[in-house]
């Protein structure tokens, strides 16, 4: 049967890894979240102390850090590992929010991440979430995704998805934290977000999770389909 590749970007907290999740699910795809890989990375620089405005310390950081996702025997989550320790829950805290878009304007952090990212999709059969997975890391992607969300909606999910994780927020901060990554995310000169020509918008303001998969998996049927018909 033919593979491709879906790819998933948007606005932080607008539910695209939750969606991305529950499509490679049905479609029987793996799933990347490449939000993971630069919250990891971040996460070493601050144990290490490492200063994201010097070159010299983020290259010899990143040959030192060595990401991998496994399986979760009883969650069935895809977890983020770093160096071979479990640092899911470590990287989903707000003092890493408050600090990853600063380090995914590097240069140097992205080059090293796309080349891990498509060297992970070079047999297709994939799921990808991020920022510049359409544009830049798999611009050939056969389906791509752009999601957006009111930003209240988005602080609120944010605030739910940090309680859930015995996190309390207030909403104010949160709110300020999405102001300044989608700042940064927009404006930063390596690979800033914005939506592909190709890409299909999906606001979610007003979608259950239900509908936004149901949603991305009925395109990637017709995708698969026109590859299929192209003897793909």
């Amino acid at each position: 049967m033919s593979k491709i590749i879906v790819a998933i970007d948007g606005y932080s907290s607008c539910g695209k890894s939750t969606t991305a999740k529950l499509v490679a699910r049905q479609l029987h795809y793996a799933y990347i979240d490449t939000g993971a890989m630069y919250r990891a990375v971040t996460l070493y620089f601050c144990q290490n102390h490492i200063s994201h405005t010097n070159p010299k310390e983020v290259q010899k950081a990143l040959e030192n850090i060595h990401i991998t996702f496994r399986r979760h025997p009883e969650t069935g989550s895809n977890d983020t590992y770093l160096n071979g320790l479990n640092v899911e829950d470590e990287i989903r805290k707000m003092y890493i929010s408050d600090r990853v878009s600063d380090v995914s304007t590097v240069a140097e952090v992205r080059h090293a991440m796309v080349a891990q990212q498509q060297r992970m999709g070079r047999s297709k059969g994939l799921v990808m979430d991020g920022r510049d997975i359409g544009t830049v890391v798999f611009p050939q992607a056969e389906l791509k995704i752009f999601m957006t969300s009111d930003p209240l909606i988005r602080a609120h999910r944010r605030q739910e998805e940090l309680l859930a994780k015995g996190e309390l927020v207030g909403i104010e901060e949160v709110i300020e934290n999405i102001k300044k990554r989608d700042y940064i995310d927009t404006t930063r000169a390596e690979s800033p977000l914005r939506q592909a020509d190709d890409a299909i918008l999906i606001d979610n303001s007003m979608m259950t999770v239900e509908e936004q998969v149901e949603l991305v998996v009925r395109l990637a049927d017709e995708r698969i389909g026109q590859a299929i018909r192209r003897g793909e």
